[in-house]
């Protein structure tokens, strides 16, 4: 009697368990900064001659393979399945996001792409990649950071990406703003401009409707409380008021937790940062799921040994070539909705 009675209970709690599982419908939203992901084809408008098999660091065929799948790898890895919507920073051009989406990590998944060529010397864009049967893009723009101050400066298009992601409106801005090159103060103001830029977007879609889905992801080049977020974007780790964006990654970081490292310090440029509505929003419609902010930083994408163990394995450490994936971990998090 009391093993039927304790198979009964096992049998209950099991079934409410799946209850609970199907109740909700949930998706990963990504961002991987892929560190120098070029062809080995010259392109005479760009500053590419390293990365060429010519060049210094010896770029050639069977590295480009090599990092695609170990990229594509990682890509296939995150959540609890491939994410439904990624963002990529540090792609050269189109192709090389449509030979990663081609390797055999990823290829079954379908994943299409949305790119716009940036004027960024060095070549290096932004991109989003996305599964069609879960997300159809309805509009895409490209927007380009112009200083008055400085009208030689360059830098990476902010781009955006509006579509219904299984029936639910939603926007995505991907980013990679302006480097800390020449130090952190006397770059700062570029930071502020692209976070200026950046927060422009945001209203032009909060003030058509307030209840817009927003995700804003991308390296930003600086941490969740630095002025570009806080002041700039208006981000923060509280819930958010008014047009206030929330910042998913904040509390990670007042953890401690970060995405790449420098000089044996932890930084978390890598950010995702949502939109009212999907924090206080209609549980009917995608929400981001509380706390499943997540720096993805397992064994295999660290350096073992050395100087650097821990640190994110990266393809380059000069002109040496160590043949891992990329000098920053990728983030992601979770949107769910009540399945009806």
């Amino acid at each position: 009697m009391k093993k039927y009675t304790l198979l009964m209970l096992l049998v209950v709690v099991n079934t409410t368990f799946v209850a609970a599982q199907t109740k909700y419908q949930q998706r990963c939203i990504a961002f991987y900064n892929v560190e120098n992901l070029f062809d080995t084809v010259d392109d005479p408008e760009k500053r590419d001659e390293e990365f060429l098999p010519s060049g210094r660091k010896q770029w050639d065929a069977d590295r480009y393979a090599k990092k695609l799948d170990k990229l594509s790898l990682v890509l296939s890895k995150l959540g609890d399945e491939p994410p439904a919507i990624i963002g990529l920073c540090e792609v050269e051009n189109k192709q090389v996001v449509e030979d990663l989406v081609k390797t055999k990590h990823l290829k079954k998944y379908n994943y299409k792409i949305v790119h716009y060529p940036s004027p960024d010397r060095r070549g290096i864009d932004v991109a989003l990649i996305y599964r069609p049967e879960y997300f159809k893009v309805t509009s895409s723009k490209s927007y380009r950071l112009v200083d008055k101050n400085q009208p030689d400066f360059i830098t990476r298009d902010q781009l955006l990406v509006t579509g219904e992601l299984d029936n639910d409106r939603m926007h995505f801005v991907v980013n990679h703003w302006p480097s800390r090159y020449g130090g952190q103060k006397k770059s700062a103001p570029r930071r502020m401009a692209a976070a200026k830029l950046t927060r422009s977007i945001a209203d032009s879609l909060l003030n058509a409707n307030r209840n817009a889905r927003l995700i804003i992801m991308g390296d930003l080049n600086d941490n969740p409380t630095d002025p570009s977020l806080t002041k700039g974007l208006k981000a923060f780790d509280k819930r958010p008021k008014g047009k206030n964006l929330y910042n998913a990654m904040a509390p990670l970081y007042n953890k401690g937790i970060g995405s790449l490292c420098y000089r044996d310090k932890w930084f978390l440029f890598d950010q995702i940062i949502v939109s009212k509505a999907l924090v206080k929003g209609s549980k009917s419609q995608y929400r981001y799921l509380s706390k499943s902010a997540k720096v993805f930083a397992p064994d295999m994408l660290k350096q073992k040994e050395g100087r650097y163990k821990g640190y994110p394995d990266r393809t380059y450490a000069g002109r040496r070539y160590l043949g891992g994936f990329s000098d920053h971990f990728p983030v992601f998090i979770y949107v769910r909705k009540k399945r009806k």
